[in-house]
């Protein structure tokens, strides 16, 4: 049994859905996937049977997702048709004639409308076994399976893992649109470094356990970036010392399978590679 159903959605945002019609369309439509591509989606939709929206107010369009799933696109309330006579053919419309402006049809008047401006392109449904059935009524109850962010970054990976202080608590605190970072975080371990931007002073730790280097990392901005660790804490603690001026990168990224031993003589290696014991750095063991 769903959590939560679109039907849901659409109550929420004052809609009832015994007045609105589900339209789904197939980018496998040729026809569709062209004028799809050339952005007149809302165009396409404007074409349908004489007395389609029959009993309907609302129309909301969705593309299909893969398999039975499908993407909010857009939400219009239907203002009455004309006939679709040739001359009320979009202009710009991919193969006009092959869509069949005859007379025969309606080519209907739709008001887009800002409801659910903030879900299109993010929420997804599934359709259900019916796909063939691309338009249907919206008391049809459709699972919400997810609801995307439309800026979900890509993760640049673990050589060009450069982050500033604030920029960690951002992929940290941010799991919607950093959702792939943390993921490539969380599955491994690795050996890294802190250095504060103003003064050169660096510290070399690593990170064993469930939660891998994003577990750690975590810890620093919880902790307002000492994590902890006690020659940090004395670094911040020192006149215009500010954890705003921290950077994070990473030395070597190691499985989480390693026994942690040979994680901590990795971390103790770089040690004395990069000299952060005390007086030169911030590590104090």
């Amino acid at each position: 049994m769903a959590i939560l159903n679109f039907s849901d959605a659409l109550k929420n945002v004052g809609l009832d859905p015994k007045d609105v019609k589900l339209i789904r369309h197939a980018l496998s439509d040729e026809r569709f996937r062209e004028c799809y591509k050339a952005g007149m989606a809302h165009e396409y939709t404007q074409h349908q049977k004489d007395g389609f929206s029959k009993g309907y107010s609302y129309w909301i369009t969705f593309i299909s997702d893969g398999g039975t799933y499908a993407r909010l696109h857009s939400c219009y309330r239907v203002n009455g048709s004309v006939p679709d006579t040739p001359d009320v053919c979009p202009a710009g419309l991919p193969d006009c004639e092959a869509m069949e402006y005859r007379g025969e049809m309606a080519f209907f008047d739709l008001q887009y409308v800002d409801l659910l401006k903030e879900y299109e392109g993010k929420l997804v449904i599934d359709w259900g076994g019916s796909a063939r059935m691309w338009h249907q009524k919206a008391t049809t109850e459709k699972p919400i399976v997810a609801i995307e962010s439309k800026n979900q970054k890509p993760f640049v990976g673990f050589e060009n893992l450069i982050l500033s202080f604030d920029e960690l608590k951002e992929v940290v605190e941010n799991d919607t649109d950093y959702e792939l970072w943390q993921a490539a975080m969380a599955a491994v371990n690795a050996v890294y470094l802190i250095v504060d931007t103003k003064t050169g002073n660096r510290y070399v730790g690593s990170t064993y356990g469930y939660d891998g280097l994003l577990g750690r990392w975590s810890v620093y901005v919880a902790t307002g970036g000492h994590g902890n660790n006690k020659g940090m804490i004395s670094h911040l603690k020192s006149a215009n010392h500010s954890c705003h001026d921290l950077q994070f990168t990473v030395l070597q990224v190691l499985s989480k399978a390693l026994p942690d031993n040979q994680i901590i003589d990795a971390e103790t290696l770089w040690k004395k590679k990069l000299l952060t014991y005390e007086p030169f750095g911030m590590n104090q063991n």
